[in-house]
Formats: C-alpha cells, sequence, structure tokens
C-alpha cells in the first residue's frame, strides 16, 4: 500500500471509528430498524398486499435512515474538526489537505454503507420470515418473488444515491464553518434534487415566461439528480427497467460526486484556519 493510500485509509478508519460510537447514528439505526421490524405488523391489516408493504416500507425506511445519516454526521465533517480545534494539529502532520478530504469522504461512506448493509440484511430476514409463511399457490401469483434478488439492485442505486448525497454534505462542511447553515444547504440541495425531473420540465408544466422557465430549466439540470437512483417502485412491482439505465445512472453519481469532492479539496485547500 503506497503512503497516500495508507494515510488516506488512517482518516478514513477514524471517521469509521467516531460514526460507530456516535449516538446519534445508533438513534436513528435502531429506530429505522424498529419500522422495518414494524412492517410485518402493518402489513398484516391490508390482506393481500403485505410482500408489497413489507418491501415498500422496508426500502423507503432505509433509504431515509441513510440520508439522515449522511446528513446529519457529512455536514460535521469538518465543522467538528475546526471547533474541537482539532484541525491545527492533523495539518501540522505529513498529511495534503486533499488527502484530509478524501478519507472524510470514505470514512463516512463506509460508516453509513455498513448501517444500510445492516438493515437490508434485517429486510431479508423479515421477507424469508414471510416466505416461508406463505403458501406456494400465493407466492405463485406475485408480481416478483418474495425475497426477490432485484432487491439488491435496489440497494445499489441508495447507495449511489448517498455516496453523492454525502459529497454534497462534505462540500458544504469545507465551504462553511456553521454546521446548520451546512445541513440547511445540504438538505435544500437534496430536495430539489428529487424535484429535478420536475424541474427540468418546468417550461412544460407551468405557464410562466421563457426567461424564468430556462433559468429553472437550467437549475434542474446542474443540480444533483437525486431522483434518477428511486427504482423502489419498478422493481416491488416486478417491472422492468430501461436498457443501461443502472450502470449509467450509477456512472452519473461517481462523476458528479467526483466534482463535488474535487470541489471541496479546492474549498479546502484555500481555506485558512485561525
Amino acid at each position: 500500500m503506497t503512503p497516500t493510500l495508507r494515510r488516506i485509509g488512517l482518516v478514513a478508519w477514524h471517521v469509521f471509528k467516531e460514526g460507530v460510537r456516535d449516538r446519534v447514528l445508533y438513534a436513528i439505526g435502531a429506530f429505522a430498524l424498529l419500522l422495518v421490524a414494524s412492517a410485518i405488523l402493518i402489513a398484516q391489516i391490508t390482506a393481500g398486499q403485505d410482500v408489497k408493504i413489507i418491501k415498500d416500507l422496508g426500502l423507503a425506511v432505509i433509504e431515509l435512515a441513510g440520508v439522515l445519516m449522511a446528513i446529519v454526521i457529512g455536514v460535521g465533517l469538518v465543522a467538528r474538526e475546526i471547533d474541537r480545534r482539532s484541525i491545527f494539529s492533523l495539518l501540522t502532520k505529513p498529511l495534503p489537505r486533499w488527502e484530509f478530504v478524501v478519507g472524510k469522504f470514505a470514512g463516512l461512506l463506509l460508516t453509513v454503507m455498513v448501517n444500510v448493509a445492516g438493515m437490508t440484511a434485517a429486510l431479508f430476514l423479515m421477507l424469508t420470515f414471510a416466505h416461508f409463511r406463505m403458501t406456494p399457490e400465493y407466492r405463485a401469483v406475485l408480481d416478483a418473488p418474495v425475497v426477490d434478488p432485484r432487491l439488491l439492485l435496489v440497494m445499489v442505486m441508495i447507495g449511489a444515491e448517498l455516496a453523492l448525497l454525502i459529497a454534497v454534505a462534505l462540500f458544504f462542511s469545507t465551504f462553511s464553518s456553521s454546521a446548520l447553515l451546512s445541513i440547511v444547504f445540504t438538505v435544500g440541495l437534496y430536495l430539489a434534487g428529487l424535484l429535478s425531473q420536475d424541474l427540468r420540465r418546468f417550461g412544460d408544466i407551468v405557464d410562466v415566461s421563457p426567461a424564468v422557465a430556462w433559468v429553472v430549466q437550467a437549475v434542474g439540470w446542474i443540480i444533483p439528480a437525486f431522483s434518477a437512483f428511486d427504482i423502489k417502485s419498478q422493481v416491488v412491482h416486478g417491472l422492468p427497467l430501461p436498457d443501461g439505465f443502472v450502470p449509467m445512472t450509477l456512472a452519473y453519481a461517481a462523476l458528479y460526486a467526483t466534482a463535488l469532492i474535487a470541489a471541496s479539496v479546492g474549498l479546502f485547500s484555500r481555506r485558512e484556519f485561525k
């Protein structure tokens, strides 16, 4: 392992160790697991839709928990070091600033993915339990298998979405010393990204002047298209995805996240600490 990778790995491991001790993360994870487990009880209320309810609710809760973890922990990645004044001791070491930023990103990504993997395992356990409770005749009329391997594809897309969101949170963390402002900016951009498809068609949806429509549509193309990662409905209902959609969307997430990390490195490299 090269010295650069070793230093980035040490920063990432430090972030991961701090993350697993974070009480906020445990609270989010425990609440998410509780909601995922309650999906079985909720499903009993609606006869004939129990599997779809377990999948829909389980996937939605896992995604929401991942988003909360990425935002709550991500915006404090740099601000926390500044508040504790530990940033000065870190930067006096032979640790280039870009390695510090990349290590922070990798550490939070690892922290969030480990938690998402745990919640995914819990969801599959519940689906396995539901599978053995059903008769073969009932399973035969379902749109998709109870324990559907394509659910892993949904988790891959959620993982890509969270990686992009972590890059956004890291960008605002290096941009602003205020954790509150970073949270506001990150949440605002995430919510706008969920509406990116509508913003891109704003001129067709709302009757406004061409200039206003052009500006809003441009914003829709510039901001991260978080809505593009949502394939939960198609997978749960056994619907096909367009050819090449998944690899193209993953490539989009990788390129956009890389650009945001590069911008974060540029901002952090020029930042003065007092």
